[in-house]
């Protein structure tokens, strides 16, 4: 029986080792060139595969790759800066041949530009604009006219506490001032403007409301410096825009209230409004210097557009019918007046 127990378990044993991989050398040198050696891996197949084995040809599925027929875009990262660039000129023009009615052949010409730099993500709120601005006219029978010019800057920064408020604790910076002279026509000789004469600089900090999808912005502050340049030597001897005469710079500390809103109102016709407010706390509280425009871009494609605007402005510091003797000393320094600005005109934008 024993011996009969031990031959069953020798042909077992036997019958095991034999269905085993047969032991082959998995590594095995080749050269290509005197001491240059590859050492490739020898395939090893399985006598017996198990029923969850898949054997795949590579080949197959390379013979179903098929070739790109168009050109996918390449990726770009998302990016938390809103920019605008525009450039615009309208042209006006009139001209007479043999008129009955009679008139004067003149041209009229604005170039404008916007730039803004927007960074809007989580927390933090980031508004840069530059708007620039310059006019002329020529009529026949006279001599080359300004019609319009402004530089204007302004940055707003803001931080929220939490993703669901829209209210923003802020710091704002506005510079304005103009380009070239600016004369009372048709006397050409005296400039009542000039370069940062006047120049406005606004610095302060408040509170802004910036709702989401809404190109709207209200600011709040209530420490604002005002600080009024003059600073040219003939119109500071003058003492004009506030500053006493003979000093170059005028400061105040005082409430400012600013908003923008930019919305369409009706199919292509665009609606840009802005407007400041500030009252000094010390000189003259309760008096409220204003800077209103109101402008509506009537689209008609993409390269032109047509546009309705005003501007107003009410400056206590900027006075108006000022009356002098015979040295030229002031006997009365005028009163300060509402200026008003009306605007229409057609021409060419161009945005990138």
């Amino acid at each position: 029986m024993r011996s009969t127990l031990l031959l069953f378990l020798f042909f077992t044993l036997s019958f095991s080792i034999s269905a085993q991989v047969n032991s082959l050398n998995v590594f095995e040198r080749d050269s290509v060139e005197p001491g240059f050696q590859v050492v490739k891996i020898k395939d090893v197949k399985l006598k017996y595969l198990t029923r969850a084995a898949k054997l795949t040809d590579p080949r197959t599925p390379l013979n179903r790759v098929k070739p790109l027929l168009k050109k996918f875009k390449k990726f770009v990262p998302q990016s938390f800066w809103a920019k605008t660039n525009e450039l615009g000129i309208n042209l006006n023009e009139v001209a007479f041949v043999n008129w009955n009615a009679g008139g004067d052949n003149s041209v009229s010409a604005l170039a404008n530009a916007r730039f803004t730099r927007n960074y809007k993500f989580r927390y933090l709120n980031w508004n840069n604009e530059l708007r620039l601005r310059y006019g002329l006219n020529a009529q026949e029978g006279r001599q080359l006219r300004k019609t319009d010019d402004q530089i204007r800057i302004a940055s707003t920064f803001g931080f929220r506490k939490d993703t669901i408020t829209n209210w923003y604790y802020s710091v704002k910076a506005s510079f304005n001032t103009q380009f070239s002279n600016g004369y009372k026509y048709p006397n050409r000789t005296n400039p009542i403007s000039r370069f940062m004469a006047p120049g406005y600089l606004f610095l302060g900090a408040g509170t802004s409301y910036i709702p989401d999808g809404k190109k709207f912005n209200l600011y709040i502050s209530p420490i604002t410096q005002k600080a009024t340049f003059v600073l040219d030597e003939e119109l500071s001897n003058q003492g004009v825009f506030g500053v006493e005469a003979g000093e170059n710079t005028f400061m105040e500390f005082g409430f400012l209230v600013t908003n923008s809103w930019e919305t369409e109102v009706l199919k292509n016709v665009l609606m840009n409004h802005r407007v400041s407010l500030y009252s000094d706390y010390i000189e003259s509280f309760g008096n409220v210097d204003v800077d209103w425009e109101l402008n509506f871009n009537l689209t008609v494609n993409k390269y032109i557009k047509a546009n309705i605007g005003t501007h107003v402005i009410f400056d206590d510091d900027i006075k108006f019918d000022e009356v002098a003797d015979a040295d030229g000393n002031i006997i009365d320094p005028g009163i300060p007046r509402i200026q008003f600005k009306q605007l229409l005109g057609v021409g060419l934008n161009y945005a990138f």
